[in-house]
């Protein structure tokens, strides 16, 4: 038995962030019903890489049930309610304010069905400045300073996924399995919100205490640790990139010595500790390079497993395709194409040989549920 078989989630969701929390509840076990406008979810149309679908859509959701709604409409926004009356969880990523002047706003939906969980995903949270402004993955990477740590010294860098919407999404999954596990003692549900902004912020807050309590926030510093060294990549001979992270002066005497064969690095003051390497870190990486350079990829990971140094290789996505450590399952899409995509990364509950995931159609279920939550 899975760990939320019994729990229905109703979702009137869009895009990623809340597709992505409702998706980790399918996995759990519990029954999502996705209410989509006509023509369907916008993520839908992203791109047409899995089997026909949207690669972001068939991700985030496979396993569901797609019913169309028009809930402007007096019998649809009826339909609505009556399946909010009979689930445990609904969650919604509109424009702010949209549901309460519909009238499905989450207080009132509480007071209504005293036992419902309600999670509002929204972009800045209740700030009035900020309620209407639209917030994507990439908008929230720049106003939270995020893009502004990342890339490189001469270049701002846009994280290489929707990293915002994918860490709000399983916030978002959190809060709500926090509130399950409440209403078991409580006997009553709870209202839970997360923002993009607030998610992002919170990830920031190491650069945020170093600008305003210590020395200033960090630099970009492209494959590098703004403030440990040597910790980033280096060019070996055949111009694979390998990044090594030194995190103590046992490992540093380690390199010096053993990896690179230059015990007098490991003497020298000019790279006495950590905070003296990232001083003189052009110096330093001047050093380590002209050793590394000699020396082949597979020559310079030998030496460093045997060295016990911490390294990865910088790998692109056909090597990750190929990685030995990659957990596949597989879902198959809405034109029915089975595919294989990256595991569920929580291992134990949760079984991922089976293929429990399908993509919906648009509309899929409608009539089966119409049927389900008529009067």
């Amino acid at each position: 038995m899975l760990p939320l078989e019994g729990i229905t989630v109703v979702a009137l969701e869009q895009a990623v962030a809340g597709p992505l929390a409702t998706s980790r509840m399918v996995d759990a076990g519990a029954r999502v019903i996705k209410i989509e406008r006509e023509g369907g979810d916008f993520a839908r149309r992203y791109d047409t890489s899995v089997g026909g679908d949207s690669s972001y859509f068939a991700w985030v959701n496979h396993g569901k049930e797609s019913v169309v709604l028009d809930i402007k409409a007096r019998d649809d926004a009826a339909l609505l309610d009556r399946m909010i009356a009979g689930c445990d969880v609904f969650l919604q990523n509109l424009s702010p304010g949209s549901l309460d002047r519909a009238g499905f706003g989450s207080e009132t939906l509480r007071t209504r069905h005293p036992q419902l969980i309600t999670c509002d995903i929204t972009g800045y949270g209740d700030t009035p400045q900020m309620a209407d402004k639209k917030a994507y993955d990439l908008l929230v990477q720049a106003e939270s300073g995020l893009v502004a740590v990342s890339g490189g010294p001469g270049e701002l860098g846009r994280i290489g996924v929707s990293l915002c919407d994918i860490g709000t999404g399983i916030t978002a999954y959190t809060a709500i399995l926090e509130a399950l596990v409440s209403r078991v003692g409580r006997g009553f549900g709870a209202g839970v919100s997360v923002s993009l902004f607030d998610v992002a912020a919170e990830w920031m807050t190491v650069p945020f205490a170093q600008h305003l309590y210590g020395d200033g926030g960090p630099e970009r510093v492209g494959l590098r640790h703004p403030t440990i060294a040597p910790y980033g990549a280096f060019e070996t001979s055949d111009g694979s990139l390998t990044l090594i992270a030194v995190q103590n002066e046992r490992e540093w005497q380690r390199l010096s010595a053993g990896v690179l064969e230059r015990p007098s690095l490991g003497e020298d003051v000019r790279f006495a500790s950590n905070h003296d390497r990232v001083k003189n870190r052009a110096a330093l990486e001047q050093e380590l390079s002209t050793v590394i350079a000699t020396l082949t990829g597979e020559q310079f990971r030998q030496r460093l497993t045997a060295g016990s140094i911490a390294f990865a290789t910088v790998s692109s996505l056909h090597d990750l395709a190929e990685h030995v450590a990659l957990r596949r399952r597989k879902i198959t899409s809405s034109h029915g194409t089975e595919v294989d995509l990256p595991a569920h990364p929580a291992r134990g509950l949760l079984d991922n040989s089976e293929n429990r995931g399908v993509v919906p159609r648009p509309g899929q279920h409608s009539a089966a549920i119409r049927k389900e939550f008529s009067l």
